[in-house]
C-alpha cells in the first residue's frame, strides 16, 4: 500500500514502487486495495471495438496498440477468458507468493496458455516501464512490446513499422501520463488501412480537448459518451481526493455522487474517421 503523503505535484498518489517491478504481484495486490477497476471496463468495450475493426477491414488479423500498458493486463483480459477479479486472485494467492520470478514466469505461461481464446489479437504494449514491458513479454502477453518514451521522442525505426500495422489504440489508465505528444507520434504512422481508431477512457479532471484536437489533425472524430461515467478506482488518501475535489470545481464540474463518493471516475472517448459506420457507445457499452 502507498505512503499516503506520497503525492505528485499534480496531486496523484504515487506507485512507482509497484508499477516496474519484475514481475505483477505487488502491482496487483496494491491496486486491489484500491478496488482499481480501469481494465474491467476497458474489457467491456475493446473486444467489441476489435470485432467492429474485423468487419470493417474484412479480416480477422487485427493489431492493437496498449498505451501505458504496464503489465499488459489489458491484453491478457482481451485474449483470456479471464476477468479483472481472476487475476487479482491469483497473483495474491498464497500458492505464488513464494515463487521466484522465473518461477512465475513458467506458471503464468502455462496458465494463460489454459484460457486463451480461439481467435487472440495482436497486441502491441507501449510503456516506459521497463521491466512491466519485459515481463509481459516473457509471459506472452503481448505480440510486441515497447519501452520508449513517446512523450519525450519519436518512435525508433523498429517501433514506428510497428505501428503502420496499428488497427485500434487503446487506453485505460494513462492519459494524463502521456499527452497530445504521444498520440501524435503514433498517429503519424499508424494511419494505415482503414484509418485507425482510438478508445480511451480518461478521469474527469484531466482535460481530453488537446488530444482530440491531435487526433482530429489525422482525420478521427472524437464521441464522448455522455450521461455516464465510470469508476477507475478509490482515492489514496484525503489529500487525493481533496485536489481532485479542487480541480473539478476549477473546472466547472460537479462531483456530487462521484469524486465525492471517495471514487476516482473516467470518461469515455472514441475516435474513428468520420466516413467510418461508427458504432453506437450506447451499444458498446450498455448502461445497466
Amino acid at each position: 500500500m502507498p505512503e499516503a503523503s506520497a503525492h505528485t505535484q499534480s496531486g496523484k498518489a504515487q506507485f512507482g514502487h509497484v508499477y516496474n517491478q519484475a514481475d505483477p504481484r505487488g502491482y496487483f495486490q496494491t491496486l486491489r486495495d484500491l478496488e482499481y477497476q480501469a481494465p474491467a471496463h476497458g474489457e467491456r468495450v475493446f473486444g467489441r471495438l476489435v470485432q467492429r475493426r474485423r468487419e470493417h477491414l474484412d479480416r480477422e488479423d487485427v493489431v492493437v496498440l496498449d498505451l501505458c500498458c504496464s503489465y499488459g493486463i489489458n491484453a491478457t483480459l482481451l485474449n483470456h477468458d479471464l476477468t479483472l477479479n481472476a487475476l487479482y486472485a491469483r497473483y495474491g494467492s498464497p500458492e505464488l507468493a513464494a515463487l521466484s520470478t522465473d518461477e512465475l514466469v513458467l506458471a503464468d505461461r502455462a496458465f494463460y496458455g489454459e484460457h486463451r481464446r480461439s481467435q487472440p489479437v495482436q497486441v502491441v504494449g507501449i510503456d516506459v516501464a521497463d521491466q512491466a514491458i519485459a515481463y509481459a513479454q516473457r509471459v506472452g502477453l503481448h505480440w510486441a512490446g515497447s519501452r520508449e518514451n513517446l512523450e519525450m521522442e519519436n518512435p525508433s525505426t523498429a517501433l514506428a513499422h510497428l505501428l503502420t500495422g496499428v488497427d485500434l489504440i487503446t487506453v485505460t489508465g494513462g492519459i494524463g501520463y502521456i499527452t497530445e505528444r504521444t498520440f501524435d507520434r503514433v498517429l503519424k504512422h499508424a494511419s494505415a488501412e482503414g484509418g485507425c481508431w482510438v478508445a480511451a477512457f480518461a478521469l474527469r479532471w484531466v482535460p481530453y480537448e488537446r488530444i482530440a484536437e491531435v487526433l482530429a489533425r489525422y482525420g478521427l472524430t472524437t464521441e464522448q459518451l455522455s450521461g455516464h461515467t465510470f469508476r477507475q478506482r478509490r482515492f489514496a488518501d484525503d489529500t487525493e481526493r481533496d485536489y481532485v475535489l479542487g480541480e473539478l470545481e476549477n473546472m466547472g464540474i460537479d462531483p456530487t455522487g462521484k469524486e465525492t463518493e471517495g471514487w476516482y471516475h473516467s470518461n469515455f472517448y472514441l475516435s474513428c474517421p468520420a466516413e467510418h459506420n461508427r458504432p453506437s457507445l450506447r451499444e458498446l457499452l450498455p448502461i445497466e
